[in-house]
């Protein structure tokens, strides 16, 4: 029988090693996928996410939500509910930022492909607690019918970045006869009406389970950018100006299937991401770290 000492060292042992133990579910799920954490119920609709250098994380739900910016730490707690004065979520799919702190909403949901009001919401001062919003409003060059034939949808957007004073968006392709296109787009990231035309085009795979691009994020130096799929990653660099299709591209494959609609980079060898909630399973944080 252990003496009074020993118990003792034993419980200190024990209370130390509780006291040690991250307060997260980290989990490894798949190929340099680890979970951080279930979300909370209130971003359960999880659609975009972005990080400003230095920063948390900033999240927004989809379409039929409420026009708030929610903003998260790194084990995906809500630490603050921004609301967006003048917005209206319509179909709220992704977030990008500026290097002026500049946060841009992309209401530009559109899986019917008969949306004409494409807005981006364009939001200063979050950091600063002194919010404003200008809108840049939007139609697709080579969009005429709403919607077009079956066949022909591809104007669903949901995955954006900033890059020297633009957008750059990524459609996700709906048609009917699907063959793994994805269509780039460029408008001026400022306020007004623009056309965004159409500069590229690219097959990223012919799955359509898992080739629907349905997020976009860019690294702090601009020279890289990541596209999402349920199941994969696009990594593309090594590009010039526009060309950003005629870069290098690295194929990820994540061994992990769910509805992941956000992403952001945490550092320049560190991706968040994050899925929607699905039946039982609640949404959730990935890191995803490159090798």
């Amino acid at each position: 029988m252990p003496g009074i000492k020993e118990i003792k060292i034993s419980v200190v042992l024990l209370y130390f090693l509780l006291s040690t133990m991250p307060i997260s579910c980290q989990k490894e799920v798949g190929f340099n996928l680890i979970k951080i954490n279930s979300l909370p119920n209130a971003v359960r609709e999880i659609s975009g996410i972005t990080k400003l250098p230095g920063s948390d994380i900033f999240a927004v739900n989809d379409s039929g939500n409420d026009n708030i910016l929610f903003r998260l730490d790194h084990l995906g707690n809500i630490i603050e509910e921004i609301t967006i004065p003048g917005a209206h979520n319509i179909d709220w799919e992704d977030l990008t930022y500026d290097h002026n702190n500049t946060i841009y909403i992309g209401d530009f949901g559109n899986n019917n492909n008969k949306r004409k009001d494409l807005i981006i919401y364009k939001v200063s001062g979050i950091l600063t607690n002194e919010i404003s919003v200008d809108k840049i409003e939007f139609s697709l060059e080579d969009q005429y019918k709403f919607p077009p034939k079956k066949k022909k949808r591809n104007f669903d957007i949901e995955a954006f970045v900033y890059l020297k004073d633009h957008l750059y968006l990524f459609s996700k392709n709906r048609s009917s006869k699907f063959n793994g296109e994805t269509k780039l787009y460029k408008i001026p990231a400022k306020a007004g009406n623009h056309t965004a035309r159409l500069i590229d085009t690219r097959v990223l795979c012919d799955d359509s389970r898992d080739c629907f691009v349905t997020g976009a994020a860019i690294n702090k130096e601009g020279t890289k950018i990541v596209l999402l799929t349920y199941n994969k990653l696009f990594v593309f660099s090594d590009f010039t100006e526009d060309h950003i299709f005629n870069g290098t591209v690295k194929k990820i494959k994540l061994n992990h299937y769910s509805q992941k609609e956000g992403i952001c980079f945490k550092n320049d060898s560190t991706l968040f991401i994050t899925d929607e909630k699905r039946k039982k399973k609640k949404a959730s944080l990935y890191e995803y770290k490159f090798k």
